[in-house]
This record gives C-alpha cells, sequence and structure tokens, in this order.
C-alpha cells in the first residue's frame, strides 16, 4: 500500500522532477516494477482522475495509456536510459499540439511557450479545480453486476475515473481504499449465488470507509477553499449553531484540533492518518460536548468513531436561543495583536443568535471583516474608519442575516414541497404585482439554494457564487 500512495503522490505532483529525469525514470520504474502493469495502470487512473476532475473519460484514457505505454517501455529490461527522457518530451509536445488527446486545460497554452524541462514541470502542476458537487451516483445492484459483467475491465476503469473524480478532495489512501473495497465487492457479489445478501454484507463492511471518504472529501474541499485559518473560523460557527449554549472558550479549542486534523492529513500518504485523528478528534468533541446536549450525546454512544463524527456533521442547527445583543469588539481589540481572535469571537456570537445562517454566508462575513480590519487598523484614523463601517453594517447587516435565516430555517423544519409553498407564499406577499412566472423562476432559485447552500456541509466555491 505505501508503494502504491508514494507513485500516487508521484503522478499527481511530480514534484521529483527537479531533481532530474533520471531520478523520476528511476522512481516510475521502480513503481511499475513493484506494482505491476495493471497496479500501475489502476493508480494512474485515479491519479490523473483527481488531477483533472473536469476531462472526459476518454481524454483521461488517453493519458493513461500513454504514460503506462512510456513506463512499459522504457522499465524494461535493457532499455535504453534516454528511452524515459525521449517518451516524456515527446508527451509534452503531444499535450502541446493543437489536436491533443489529453485533457484540456486553459494553463497549457503558456506551459507550451516554455522548453524542456521547465515546460514538462509546468504541464506537470496543471489541476483542474475539485468538482464543487460529486456527481458520482452509485447505481443499483442489478445495474453495477450487468455493467460488470459486460466487461468487467471497462466497468473498473469507468468506476475508478467517475469516483476518483467526484472524490478528488478526500486523501490519497481514503480513496484507494474505497475504491479498492469497492471493486471488490462487485466482482464477489456479481458472482454470487445470492447477490443481494452479499451486497448488503459488503456495504455494512465498507459503511465506515465509505462514510470517511464523503466527509474527509468534504472537509479537504473546503481546507483547499478556506485555509487552515477559514476552516478553523468555519468549524467554530458550525458547533456553534448545532450547540448555541456551548461557549466560545468550549468550542474554539475543538475547532483548532478540527483544523490541524485536516492540515495533517489531507495530503498526507500515512495509510491511517485521517481516521485515525479524526477518531482522535471526534473523541475529544463527545468528552466537551455531550454531556450539555442530548443530540451529541445520541451521536457519541455508538462505538464507531467514525460514525460518530458523521452523526454530529449531519446535525441540524438548533433552535435559536433568546440571547442579549452581541458585544461588539472595541477597536483596540480589533486592531491590537488579538484582532483576529476578537473577530472570530464576535462572528460566533452572530452565528449562535442565527443558527440557521449557512456556513457560506458567515464565511462572506468573516473576509469582509478581514478586510475592514485591513483597511482601518492601517488607516489615519482608524476609529473614524471603524465607526464608518460599523454604521454601514448596522444598517445593512441586521435584515439580512434575519432573512436568511429564515429562508434556511424554513428549509431545515419542512418538507421540501412545504418549503417550496412557505417560499410562494412569503415572495407573493412581498412583490404582490409580480407575475407567476417571475414568481416561479424565484421559487425555484431559492429553493435550488437552499437545497445545496444551507447545510453545514455545502460546497463553498459553489455557495459563494450562489451568494
Amino acid at each position: 500500500m505505501r508503494v502504491a500512495l508514494a507513485l500516487l503522490l508521484l503522478l499527481a505532483t511530480t514534484h521529483a522532477m527537479h531533481r532530474g529525469e533520471a531520478y523520476l525514470r528511476e522512481k516510475v520504474c521502480q513503481e511499475f516494477k513493484t506494482l505491476g502493469k495493471e497496479g500501475f495502470r489502476t493508480m494512474t487512473i485515479i491519479a490523473n482522475s483527481r488531477k483533472f476532475s473536469n476531462a472526459s473519460f476518454e481524454e483521461i484514457n488517453h493519458l493513461v495509456q500513454e504514460m503506462v505505454s512510456l513506463a512499459e517501455t522504457c522499465c524494461a529490461e535493457g532499455a535504453d536510459p534516454s528511452c524515459y527522457d525521449a517518451g516524456s518530451s515527446a508527451l509534452s509536445a503531444k499535450s502541446c499540439s493543437r489536436d491533443s488527446p489529453f485533457p484540456f486545460h486553459p494553463g497549457t497554452a503558456a506551459c507550451c511557450t516554455q522548453e524542456g524541462l521547465e515546460q514538462k514541470l509546468c504541464l506537470a502542476a496543471l489541476r483542474h479545480p475539485p468538482q464543487q458537487l460529486p456527481h458520482y451516483l452509485q447505481p443499483s445492484n442489478e445495474e453495477l453486476c450487468q455493467a460488470f459483467k459486460k466487461d468487467p475491465k471497462d466497468f473498473a476503469d469507468r468506476f475508478l475515473y467517475e469516483y476518483a473524480s467526484s472524490y478528488g478532495q478526500a486523501p490519497l489512501p481514503v480513496l484507494l481504499g474505497s475504491t479498492r473495497t469497492f471493486l471488490s465487492m462487485v466482482s464477489t457479489c456479481c458472482i454470487s449465488p445470492l447477490p443481494t445478501a452479499c451486497f448488503l454484507k459488503e456495504k455494512l463492511e465498507r459503511k465506515t470507509l465509505s462514510l470517511l471518504t464523503l466527509m474527509s472529501n468534504r472537509a479537504c474541499s473546503r481546507f483547499t477553499v478556506y485555509g487552515k485559518d477559514k476552516v478553523t473560523f468555519s468549524y467554530l460557527t458550525s458547533l456553534a449553531q448545532k450547540m448555541p449554549s456551548a461557549s466560545f472558550e468550549d468550542l474554539f479549542p475543538l475547532a483548532e484540533d478540527a483544523a490541524e486534523v485536516f492540515s495533517q492529513c489531507c495530503d498526507s500518504v500515512a495509510e491511517d492518518c485521517m481516521q485515525k485523528k479524526l477518531s482522535e478528534h471526534t473523541d475529544k468533541v463527545c468528552s466537551v460536548l455531550s454531556a450539555g446536549d442530548e443530540r451529541f450525546a445520541d451521536c457519541c454512544k455508538g462505538k464507531n468513531l467514525m460514525q460518530n463524527y458523521f452523526c454530529i456533521s449531519a446535525l441540524p442547527p438548533a433552535p435559536t436561543p433568546k440571547l442579549p445583543e452581541v458585544p461588539k469588539p472595541t477597536d483596540k481589540q480589533l486592531c491590537g495583536d488579538e484582532g483576529a481572535h476578537h473577530t472570530k469571537r464576535y462572528l460566533f456570537e452572530l452565528a449562535r443568535r442565527h443558527t440557521s445562517v449557512p456556513d457560506t454566508f458567515l464565511g462572506k462575513l468573516y473576509d469582509a471583516s478581514e478586510k475592514v480590519k485591513q483597511e482601518c487598523c492601517s488607516a489615519k484614523d482608524p476609529s473614524a474608519c471603524l465607526n464608518s463601517k460599523r454604521q454601514q453594517m448596522g444598517e445593512v447587516l441586521p435584515p439580512i442575516l434575519e432573512k436568511v435565516n429564515q429562508l434556511c430555517g424554513q428549509y431545515t423544519q419542512l418538507d421540501f414541497l412545504d418549503f417550496k409553498k412557505r417560499l410562494r407564499e412569503n415572495l407573493t406577499q412581498t412583490m404582490p404585482e409580480a407575475s407567476a412566472e417571475l414568481l416561479g423562476q424565484l421559487v425555484e432559485q431559492r429553493a435550488d439554494f437552499a437545497s445545496t447552500c444551507c447545510s453545514s456541509n455545502s460546497p463553498p466555491l459553489y455557495c459563494s457564487s450562489k451568494v
């Protein structure tokens, strides 16, 4: 497994290239011989499907065939030492051709103006942004077996491509383990005399790994977009909305701990990093919060810590409590050494007073607060600048918070059809002269936003554009 993960890291980043073509050839050939042709091919599909998550299956397939052929030819005993250098140069040239069959990337043209190793390094660094919403939908057992029996190799290749491009932000060891156990399940159950019972048993056995893949892909996608500091804030406000009675002092260390887990494990090739560290984190959350909240206590009863973590993550926001007005940080606090900490504390207080406001909206407030702090604390008159900004925010923010809180609160509390009905009623009251067509469009637009972005696990980039 460790050898396979080393190869995935090599193929995904090619950082080793700066040490020269001979070193890269040596590493690739070592992995090719260790894994064998099919193992190498599987890893290449996964690595490139993650790297080029918006590419078609045919484009990935072309690239994989070329890379496997290059390794097979140039790693053979007695192959000319210059074989790999010449072959990889030809591969780069093919990437730069007008009719290249490889995955399209808008940065390719700029890379192709360079030459030699610089061109290869530039091409190797290209990657698509991660999928906003995972597109892989698992077919029924019958459909799985039908596709598997028709062409087992094509079935496996297409599954690896679809799954790796959908969950490409999950750590490599998690993704590799999840794909391997899935293909093993299909190949076992589709020839079983009792396939239904077999699938049920196998799915139960891989439930923890499936949840880990889903949750780590979400967490690492957010970490990639937000960075460690903003992930700490995001996790803090998510916990505050699920348990608004908890103090900042209780929740902030847990948020820092979660961000540290993601910073250590999202790019790690250690086999059990994410599962081990996330289990330890869940244990901390349960020990701090389960005594003060029945819902957390129920989630923490299970013996499987990964399932407990999933349960906590899926908790809907708590009802908004009645709390006094949010205490605003002073100018001295905002512009002092602990300014970022005071900003987080203030937005934490806002979040627990508006428990249904989604993460993406709170993230916008966090970014705006950071911008104000940078602008005003370096101004000639910081107090005047901050007072002006406070006045603007005081007029604009409260009504927006209430509207967004109401929208997502209704989405959480009502079934979808009742939610859309309530949306139409509210819009009809606020826009009595609007046409039926316009009302219908607004209902669909807001229902789409709510269904995707009201959850604390919403995709950050997608939802940020919707806000």
